[in-house]
């Protein structure tokens, strides 16, 4: 009896630690995530808002803000770079180190934009250097997104994986609140102040985070996945060509799941904006305080879809998604078009929970889910990145040259739907990946 008793304590002892250690590893992961995308997104706001006037000036106000619209997608097609050295290195060397060196990469070239002279103080230098960072920052989080994702997945326990992968996912709406809210804020000051130093604050904070972000992920531990792995000498020596033609199909099927989702998210936070603030006329703090409210939805609704995942399985949101998404790409834009306040908040929050948050749930669980553990970092990171360059790169560009030259949203909703298409066919590709073992070579 005392035998069976100690046994019993010592293991829920071992469990309640496993707990905590799963609980750091998944905090310190959504935590470098949120201020990951706060860097990222800000950048996505200023663009809209700021970078056309004091970067970019033109005769043609679409010209200047097509220009700075071009200078954030410049940090999307840096992604695909960040996440093939990167998860080379995170697959080969460890996805710890690569974290923290992703984190002060993406904040040290967020800080150094707030610091930047305008194109009135230094010419043709102003854009270049800011394209410079913005290419900074792209390589940052292109490494970041699947070092987090991984260290969560190969701590997570099996039944858990997709709440616990949706908890890191969750970095994105809350990096999304923070970024609007604080241009928000500063976006209420006098246009004067705000064009010469207003616009600067959220850049400048972003050092702070980062700080506290560093010393958080230090004290979380190795990958036991990769350690094991280590420990039996299976280290890759190519995993980004592994990952590519090993898993060819695998490859491809996370950049088709991704590119509506991608494409969806940033037509909502970067090309709305503009579209409400210039051809709809609404006020910057409204559309912002749309997006606010619905990011703070999609804390809840990302969790509650990465919960259902462990049960019915990853691939049923992205069928989910992608119809979603072909059903409302014309009716987002009629409910913009009524100008009402409370009508565009509800179209922006069932936008965002279903047309980004279904497919957005699952994805740091299942896409590193579809690679084996020697080649998981190369072959998430980069598909993955792969897509958010074309579709978040071009996507609100795209937008932009369709609405002014098409003389309305038609071609917009038209593309949006295409792009759903190529997921929904992905949808019909993929494996399912729920009762699969992360440890599999």
């Amino acid at each position: 009896m005392e035998i069976t008793q100690a046994t019993q304590a010592y293991g829920a002892a071992a469990a309640d630690q496993a707990d905590r250690r799963v609980g750091r590893v998944v905090f310190a992961s959504a935590l470098g995530t949120i201020i990951e995308w706060y860097d990222f997104l800000i950048y996505g706001a200023a663009a809209a808002l700021v970078f056309n006037k004091l970067f970019f000036p033109a005769e043609d106000p679409f010209v200047g803000t097509l220009a700075a619209l071009g200078s954030a997608a410049v940090g999307f097609f840096a992604r695909p770079f960040g996440g093939a050295v990167f998860g080379y290195f995170g697959d080969r060397l460890g996805r710890k180190s690569m974290l923290l060196l992703t984190l002060i990469i993406m904040g040290l070239g967020t800080f150094a934009i707030g610091l930047l002279p305008t194109y009135a103080q230094i010419g043709i230098w102003a854009p270049i250097l800011l394209v410079v960072l913005r290419i900074i920052q792209g390589i940052g989080l292109g490494g970041e997104w699947g070092g987090a994702a991984l260290m969560v997945l190969e701590h997570a326990p099996a039944k858990r994986r997709g709440l616990c992968g949706s908890l890191v996912q969750v970095g994105f709406p809350i990096g999304l609140i923070l970024s609007a809210g604080v241009f928000g804020l500063v976006s209420k000051l006098p246009e004067e102040e705000f064009l010469s130093w207003g616009w600067r604050v959220p850049f400048l904070s972003s050092l702070v985070l980062v700080i506290l972000g560093a010393f958080i992920r230090l004290k979380v531990e190795e990958s036991p996945v990769f350690e094991a792995m280590k420990a039996r000498k299976e280290i890759a020596r190519n995993p980004l060509a592994e990952a590519i033609f090993r898993h060819p199909r695998s490859f491809l099927v996370a950049i088709g799941l991704k590119i509506s989702e991608v494409s969806w998210v940033y037509m909502l936070t970067v090309f709305v904006v503009v579209y409400a603030t210039t051809r709809l006329g609404l006020p910057k703090a409204q559309i912002l305080d749309a997006i606010m409210i619905a990011a703070a939805i999609e804390i809840v609704t990302i969790p509650l879809f990465g919960y259902l995942s462990d049960l019915i399985g990853r691939r049923p949101f992205y069928f989910a998604g992608a119809i979603f998404t072909i059903g409302f790409a014309f009716p987002m834009f009629w409910l913009l078009g009524t100008r009402d306040p409370l009508v565009i908040v509800a179209a922006v929050a069932v936008a965002l929970s279903f047309g980004h948050g279904l497919m957005f749930a699952p994805e740091a669980t299942y896409f590193p889910e579809l690679f084996g553990a020697r080649a998981r970092y190369s072959g998430a990171s980069f598909g993955f990145q792969v897509a958010a360059a074309i579709g978040g790169g071009l996507t609100p560009v795209l937008a932009t040259w369709l609405n002014e030259k098409a003389g309305g949203t038609a071609g917009v909703s038209i593309m949006l739907i295409a792009l759903a298409l190529i997921t929904l066919v992905a949808a019909f590709f993929a494996h399912e990946t729920r009762n699969r073992s992360v440890s599999v070579l």
